[in-house]
């Protein structure tokens, strides 16, 4: 019985250490991005996972219309928002 204990007890440690380490941050990350990804506003600057700064145009469920520095406008998923760098004031 101790024997056996004495083998899985590093193991279960190490699968903890592992869980607390990598695997609960990267929930949270993926959670904290997902709830960015959700609250987008028409008006907030943006930069897409690819660098691309612009402006959101107009949103639907699973799209963005970037208007981009020429005027032009792009569609994206909404999952290729990498961060919001300024909330819109008042749209």
């Amino acid at each position: 019985m101790a024997d056996m204990l004495g083998t899985i007890g590093p193991l279960l440690l190490m699968f903890v250490l592992f869980y607390f380490l990598l695997i609960r941050p990267q929930q949270k990350r993926q959670k904290a991005i997902q709830t960015m990804q959700n609250e987008l506003k028409k008006g907030d600057k943006i930069i897409t996972i690819g660098g691309l700064h612009g402006i959101v145009d107009s949103l639907d469920e699973n799209k963005i219309i970037i208007k981009c520095g020429d005027g032009s406008r792009l569609t994206y998923d909404r999952a290729a928002v990498r961060e919001v760098v300024e909330k819109s004031t008042g749209v």
